[in-house]
C-alpha cells in the first residue's frame, strides 16, 4: 500500500474487506498503534538502561572508542524513543480534526525511522557488552552479527515477501469466482 495514496489500494480493500476509506484508515491506525505498543516498552527500557550506565562503577573501564559507541547508541536509543512515541503526541494534537490520513502517513514513517534507530541501538549495546566481557574482536563480530540479523529480518525478508510472486497474494473473488480487479 502506498501510504500517501491509499486510493490506489481502496478497490482491493473494498472488495476484500467491504470497508470504506475511513474504516481502512481506522484499521491502519489501530494496527500501527498495536505495533508501536510492542516496541515502545522495550525501547524505553533500553533507553533507561543506557542513561544510567555512566553512573555504574565499571563505566570508567570503557576506552574512548567504546565511549563513542556508547554515546552513539544512546543517541540512537533516545531518537528511537522520540520517533516511536511521536504518533501518540501527534494524535493528541490532531484529535477530532479529521486528519487521519496525514496522521497514519506520518506515524508510518515515524515507526520505520524508530525501528531503524532501535536496530542501531541494539547493535551498539551488543558491541559495548561484548567489548566489556570478551574484547574488541568479539565485540565487532557480535555487533556485525546483530546488525546483519536485524537487517535480514527487519528489512530484507519483508521486502522479499513484498516483491515475491504476486500469485501468492490474496485476491478477492466475486460471486462468479472471477477476480474483482
Amino acid at each position: 500500500m502506498d501510504v500517501d495514496h491509499p486510493e490506489r489500494d481502496q478497490s482491493w480493500d473494498t472488495a476484500a474487506r467491504s470497508e470504506t476509506e475511513i474504516q481502512r484508515l481506522d484499521r491502519n491506525w489501530a494496527s500501527l498503534l498495536q505495533e508501536l505498543r510492542v516496541v515502545q516498552t522495550g525501547v524505553q527500557f533500553l533507553t533507561g538502561f543506557l542513561l544510567v550506565l555512566p553512573f555504574q562503577q565499571r563505566f570508567d573501564v570503557l576506552n574512548a572508542t567504546m565511549r563513542a559507541v556508547y554515546l552513539s547508541t544512546v543517541a540512537c536509543s533516545v531518537a528511537s524513543t522520540v520517533f516511536l512515541i511521536a504518533p501518540v503526541g501527534m494524535h493528541r494534537l490532531l484529535f477530532r480534526q479529521r486528519k487521519l490520513l496525514p496522521l497514519v502517513s506520518a506515524a508510518h514513517r515515524f515507526a520505520i525511522a524508530g525501528l531503524g534507530l532501535l536496530g542501531l541501538a541494539l547493535a551498539g549495546v551488543t558491541v559495548i557488552i561484548f567489548d566489556t566481557v570478551a574484547g574488541l574482536t568479539a565485540a565487532v563480530i557480535a555487533g556485525t552479527c546483530a546488525l546483519t540479523g536485524l537487517v535480514g529480518l527487519w528489512i530484507v525478508l519483508p521486502l522479499a515477501v513484498r516483491i515475491a510472486d504476486r500469485s501468492t497474494a490474496y485476491e478477492p473473488t466475486g460471486s462468479d469466482g472471477l477476480h474483482t480487479d
